[in-house]
């Protein structure tokens, strides 16, 4: 079992910035990849961003890339999601997951990940 816990959320004005938490327990953080996912009214959840187990390595959605940075820090079972330039179209409940097993799909299916966050929500005024 992984338990997760997002924090950061809030609210920010267009060409601001947030930097979202999301603690990790219950076993072994390096041993798993961890992606970011965000969904917001009337929309499916959407594929944000994913960080390697292995080397840390990251893949972005086409919507975030250049604007949003994931990191992990395995010592503190925590990964970030920092994200510059914010606008209103990234408003949403942004989720992190635990991708374990890495079955059901490829990376950005969520239908891929094992564990997810409650969620934070993120608005970004115009």
């Amino acid at each position: 079992q992984v338990q997760l816990v997002e924090s950061g959320g809030g609210l920010v004005q267009a060409g601001g910035s947030l930097r979202l938490s999301c603690a990790a327990s219950g076993r072994t953080f390096s041993n798993y990849a961890m992606g970011w996912f965000r969904q917001a009214p009337g929309k499916e959840r959407e594929f944000v961003g994913i960080i390697r187990r292995s080397d840390s390595r990251t893949i972005y959605a086409d919507s975030v890339k250049g604007r949003f940075t994931i990191s992990r820090d395995n010592a503190k079972n925590t990964v970030y999601l920092q994200m510059n330039s914010l606008k209103p179209e990234d408003t949403a409940v942004y989720y992190c997951a635990a991708r374990i097993l890495g079955i059901g799909g490829s990376y950005y299916d969520a239908a891929s990940y094992d564990y997810w966050g409650q969620g934070t929500q993120v608005t970004v005024s115009s």
